[in-house]
């Protein structure tokens, strides 16, 4: 659980003025995107560290960063190439899916599967132009080894930002994480042991740092709150305390607009966010984004300067993206049922979808031409929440009957214990796709598979 001790300390806030939240100025937490010449690279070296993560901790935690950052933010205009040159100076191999990015199958980041893990001391190079604007994280991905570099730190977001984004007056991306600390504020041993319900945090930090959060905006203002969940396992949900708020894309994918239900949101490992916050017109007021665990963590406390702007237009959505399939011919869909179980073992839990582990040398659960209608029926038969991820896809949510959809893509869903969701997508990016859990301990034990498409 989250302690009160950990609340407490989380009160150091780190201020992010305008313009440094806003594109033009990184700031700590903050990365400059690759240069304007189209043959450089961004070099990134991922390494250990020791560092104070809890402010009143007595000693120091020893993580793996970027470049000695913890959860940096990369921004990226849509259009333009992405070329990063990952070097690995941690002890274990290393790679990097970005999720969300509907890239070539090459550049997914998956060790073992699309590419030979990054060895420690080796050095690898990603390089794809993102076909959306979004929101997407970035995160390890090797095929029985993601839970250690996640939970040390290795993580962070990558913004495509539109061509013509919503007039605001600051654009924030808020990476939240967890952390599994010792009473002193060193990082609980990784020992092998495997909880059934994956390694829970009991510290958290917003873009590395403790919480809350603070965002600042004039009187009448608009911001843009980016809101990304890193947790190895923490589900949560958001409540908006306030302030006014308008969703306008999930999962990186633009959707219709809507004030969250009760100013509520769902907040599962994987998910992503974009929101409008309409600040008050009096200085002074402001509002918070809560984490509503226990009686509730703030996340991001709002502020209102003493400034004046002239009235905004009303929120309106962001430009369909139209890449995506505007329908889904369902009735002409391939259809696979996915059963995920759990059973003890020796080793912890044994986890499978349809009865085997996953396995890359194994036939496809699936082998579908491109441009192919999916439906994939998953049937969680454990007493967990399985929270899983679609590589290289996004997907729409079905009604029960099949008989609709939600009004927004995603690419990670939740499936509640003892229940059967159903998913859609088009087929249109070729290659080997993972479907897995963003539970990294029980991705490591194989909770994954994969969906070919030729």
């Amino acid at each position: 659980m989250i302690t009160r001790r950990a609340a407490v300390a989380g009160l150091a806030t780190s201020l992010v003025s305008l313009t440094q939240g806003a594109a033009a100025q990184p700031s700590a937490g903050q990365m400059a995107t690759p240069g304007a010449r189209a043959e450089d690279s961004l070099n990134l070296t991922a390494r250990p560290q020791t560092q104070k993560l809890r402010p009143d901790a007595s000693a120091q935690a020893e993580t793996w960063s970027f470049d000695g950052v913890l959860s940096p933010v990369f921004r990226l205009k849509h259009g333009a190439e992405w070329r990063l040159a990952l070097r690995n100076e941690t002890p274990k191999p290393l790679s990097l899916h970005f999720q969300g990015v509907r890239g070539p199958n090459a550049m997914d980041g998956v060790g073992g599967l699309t590419q030979e893990p990054v060895p420690p001391g080796g050095r690898f190079e990603y390089r794809f132009t993102p076909p959306d604007a979004g929101t997407f994280l970035i995160r390890p991905c090797i095929l029985g080894g993601s839970a250690e570099p996640l939970e040390r730190g290795l993580s962070g977001i990558l913004v495509v930002e539109e061509e013509t984004p919503p007039e605001v007056d600051g654009d924030f991306a808020i990476l939240v994480d967890d952390w599994n600390l010792n009473e002193d504020g060193t990082l609980a041993a990784f020992d092998g042991e495997q909880n059934p319900a994956g390694r829970l945090g009991n510290f958290l930090s917003i873009n590395g740092r403790a919480t809350p959060h603070r965002v600042e905006g004039p009187q009448g203002g608009r911001v843009r709150l980016r809101l990304a969940n890193v947790c190895n396992a923490r589900t949560m949900r958001l409540r908006f305390d306030g302030i006014r708020t308008t969703v306008i894309a999930v999962d990186g994918q633009p959707t219709d607009t809507f004030e969250p239900l009760k100013a509520s949101l769902p907040f599962p490992p994987g998910t992503r966010y974009d929101v409008l916050v309409d600040l008050p017109a009096e200085p002074g007021a402001g509002g918070t984004v809560m984490a509503l665990i226990g009686n509730g963590f703030p996340l991001v406390e709002i502020g209102v300067t003493d400034k004046k702007r002239p009235a905004l237009p009303a929120v309106a959505p962001l430009a369909p993206n139209p890449k995506l399939p505007q329908q889904i011919r369902l009735q002409d869909a391939a259809r696979k049922d996915i059963a995920i179980a759990a059973s003890p073992s020796q080793a912890g839990t044994a986890w499978t979808l349809n009865g085997a582990t996953g396995d890359a040398s194994a036939p496809p659960l699936l082998r579908v031409k491109r441009g192919t209608p999916v439906v994939l029926a998953l049937t969680n038969q454990t007493r967990f929440v399985q929270p899983m991820h679609l590589h290289g896809h996004v997907f729409r949510l079905l009604h029960p009957l099949d008989d609709g959809w939600e009004p927004y893509f995603l690419d990670t869903v939740q499936v509640p214990e003892n229940r059967t969701i159903r998913i859609a997508f088009v087929a249109d990016n070729p290659g080997k796709w993972l479907l897995a859990s963003t539970v990294m301990e029980r991705f490591d034990q194989g909770l994954w598979t994969w969906i070919e498409v030729t």
